[in-house]
């Protein structure tokens, strides 16, 4: 049914709780391939920074998304040695612009059957503000897309 399976993790351990989701997938579908994909998302020349404050250079811009990418890539490759160790066939991918649209594109791209993915179980006025990139994967997606939500993050009403 799902040959091959795209799971985007942002480096957070809360998007991590995907990760038993895609054993028992893996293991029950006889997926073939898993893409561990981590999107670094650039703030662009001379735009505001969150992450330093202030306005930043295009030298400073390359040298933040060049220790970003190794950051994502180092993790991933860990992630997917474990997944390795356990028998599925995983690959490492690390891509730069908009996550959502990564995802996306990544997905058409290279014929993605399903997308697994976290959401950090954001809500209300934080979700407006931050953005949802789940939301706009699920409603965008030519594939099945599976959202797993992190134990305790939903308040139960």
């Amino acid at each position: 049914m799902y040959n091959k399976v795209l799971v985007p993790l942002d480096g957070f351990e809360i998007a991590e709780c995907i990760l038993d989701h895609v054993r028992t997938i893996v293991t029950g579908c006889q997926v073939s391939e898993v893409v561990l994909l981590g999107v670094i998302e650039a703030h662009g020349k001379g735009l505001p920074s969150t992450t330093w404050g202030g306005i930043i250079s295009d030298e400073q811009e390359a040298a933040l998304a060049t220790e970003s990418m190794a950051e994502i890539k180092n993790y991933l490759t860990q992630v997917a040695d474990k997944l390795k160790a356990e028998g599925v066939f995983v690959q490492p991918v690390v891509l730069q612009g908009n996550v959502a649209e990564k995802i996306l594109d990544y997905a058409i791209e290279n014929q993605v059957d399903l997308i697994m993915m976290s959401t950090h179980g954001r809500s209300g006025l934080s979700r407006w503000a931050l953005g949802s990139v789940a939301d706009r994967v699920v409603r965008h997606s030519p594939v099945p897309v599976l959202i797993v939500s992190p134990k305790g993050s939903r308040i139960n009403s």
